[in-house]
């Protein structure tokens, strides 16, 4: 099978909670208020997310099966996004230093029904965060601290688009 054809019968797919308008903009004004040097790339506003599982390609035929298989319980909270950092590599995160125990429980959650359903959660430690900006070392935060508030009542599954345009389209929100 030629690439091209494989490509369009796999998806590549992610777990992750998704800001309101109110909350990405709150984020998009943080972000902004930052000092880029040349070369960064600042994340786009509808790229905003946190991440609580990766899942990869799968078969596209399998998407439904795999949709359905990740409603979990969920109880709503707040994630408060409150430490700046430059991760290696340039990434630059907003993250939250104490996790609420209702968003753990989230993970935790969603990894048994990725295991149920024959996939393999990642192994690294869960660090709730949203990427800012890549390829930005050297970056200068401002200088006010931050606390940026998301209210937790849902989350959603997202496939990641190939090809120049790329993009992100939520393809199940789970209430």
């Amino acid at each position: 099978m030629p690439a091209a054809e494989r490509a369009a019968a796999a998806c590549r797919l992610f777990l992750a909670l998704w800001p309101t308008p109110a909350e990405r903009d709150e984020l998009l004004h943080y972000q902004r208020r930052w000092s880029w040097p040349p070369g960064a790339a600042p994340i786009v506003a509808e790229r905003l997310h946190l991440t609580l599982h990766f899942i990869g390609a799968l078969p596209r035929q399998r998407l439904g099966e795999v949709s359905a298989g990740l409603q979990v319980a969920s109880e709503p909270c707040e994630v408060v996004l409150d430490r700046a950092e430059v991760w290696p590599h340039g990434l630059v995160v907003l993250r939250a230093t104490s996790p609420p125990a209702a968003l753990q429980q989230l993970h935790g959650r969603l990894g048994e029904a990725l295991q149920a359903l024959g996939l393999k959660p990642e192994k690294r430690r869960f660090r709730p965060h949203v990427t800012l900006a890549r390829r930005a070392t050297g970056s200068i935060p401002p200088l006010a601290s931050v606390a940026l508030r998301w209210q937790l009542s849902s989350y959603t599954l997202v496939e990641s688009l190939a090809g120049a345009a790329g993009g992100y389209l939520v393809r199940q929100r789970y209430d």
